[in-house]
């Protein structure tokens, strides 16, 4: 079916009102609804809940802390729903707050109510990438080239400071999450829910700093490697004798890496093995009226918390869909921007995700 014509054909309208009384109006899409024309429903109520209208995107459950994982992630919302005025609020108030290390990167913590709102200088390196690809996407959604200037800026900063060689493997490269604090003398600690392929890719191709490029390439098969085992956990040490837990860090797999097989997804990458492992687990837990599982014990698949917001089940619906070949339809609930903000923003990541790559996992 083509996506755009069936549009068409129903005139254009964003809602799957008849399906469910309890989705109506809620922004659920139809299979290949154009997301800007839900600008009224759930983007606006997204930004009601999290955007200030300075442009600074709040973390309720953090006391309203921001941070550059939130500015990357609400600009690149912003380029979807083509608003541009959101976008550039947000670039505003970032470049102003957050901009403050001279490499180009971005200090990865906001704190509103302290006297030094910015006491950690370090980076987020998940951020800055989501930040500079918000960037690429707003030079062809707005069709202005000076964007790339920046997301050029950030992409070579990336590639010099946060892009190493993997200690196990020979001649592939790692992805580590900031500038200080996670390489020794004799390990790397990474976190794999920072690789985002196709972010990487699309930002590598705009820039022409084709070291990201190897990253997301190299990160995929690190994925694979770690999805033999079980689930992909939140964090992971990399020695030259393989990998192990990382000291002071979560070894479940939690609310990092539930964005592992999201961002596959997004990236086109429905047979991943860290897609596979985590549909498997969606397939045994996931019922109605019951939560969602937000933190596993990764080799035995032991569910340790488990949470109600929709969003985790709006990414649970995806990643079931997706992982799955044939099925048409992914269950996701309503959007509810009473949520906190880090599972409302996955549930728009994962309605963008199908309606980009996964035409077949349209919400239902």
């Amino acid at each position: 079916m083509n996506r755009r014509n069936f549009l068409t054909t129903l005139g254009a309208v964003p809602f799957l009102a008849a399906a469910s009384g309890a989705a109506r109006g809620q922004g659920i899409l139809l299979p290949g609804a154009d997301l800007a024309l839900t600008a009224g429903g759930v983007w606006d109520a997204w930004k009601r809940g999290y955007l200030r209208p300075d442009g600074r995107v709040i973390d309720r459950l953090q006391s309203n802390a921001s941070h550059s994982e939130g500015q990357g992630y609400g600009m690149v919302l912003a380029t979807e729903f083509g608003d541009q005025d959101a976008f550039r609020r947000m670039l505003d108030w970032t470049e102003m707050h957050l901009a403050i290390r001279g490499d180009g990167l971005l200090a990865w913590r906001y704190l509103p109510d302290e006297a030094d709102r910015v006491p950690d200088r370090n980076n987020a390196a998940d951020g800055d990438l989501f930040y500079a690809w918000a960037l690429v996407r707003a030079a062809r959604k707005f069709s202005d080239n000076s964007y790339l200037t920046r997301a050029t800026e950030i992409a070579s900063a990336l590639a010099e400071k946060c892009i190493l060689p993997n200690p196990a493997e020979p001649g592939e490269l790692v992805f580590i999450p900031a500038v200080h604090g996670f390489v020794h003398d004799d390990s790397v600690v990474v976190n794999p829910s920072y690789l985002m392929p196709l972010a990487m890719r699309d930002l590598a191709t705009a820039t022409g700093v084709r070291e990201l490029e190897q990253a997301a390439q190299h990160g995929e098969a690190f994925c694979t490697r770690l999805a033999l085992d079980g689930l992909v956990p939140d964090w992971v040490r990399i020695t030259p004798d393989g990998l192990a837990p990382a000291e002071g860090f979560s070894p479940h797999a939690g609310y990092e890496a539930m964005r592992v097989p999201l961002f596959l997804v997004w990236s086109g990458l429905h047979r991943h093995p860290a897609v596979q492992q985590m549909m498997r687990v969606y397939d045994r837990t996931v019922r109605p009226g019951t939560p969602v599982p937000t933190l596993i014990e990764p080799a035995s698949g032991v569910v340790l918390e488990a949470s109600n917001d929709p969003g985790y089940r709006a990414l649970a619906g995806l990643v079931s869909c997706a992982g799955r070949f044939g099925q048409i339809g992914a269950s996701t609930p309503p959007f509810d921007p009473a949520q906190p903000y880090y599972p409302a923003t996955l549930q728009l990541f994962a309605m963008i995700a199908a309606n980009e790559v996964s035409p077949e996992c349209v919400p239902v």
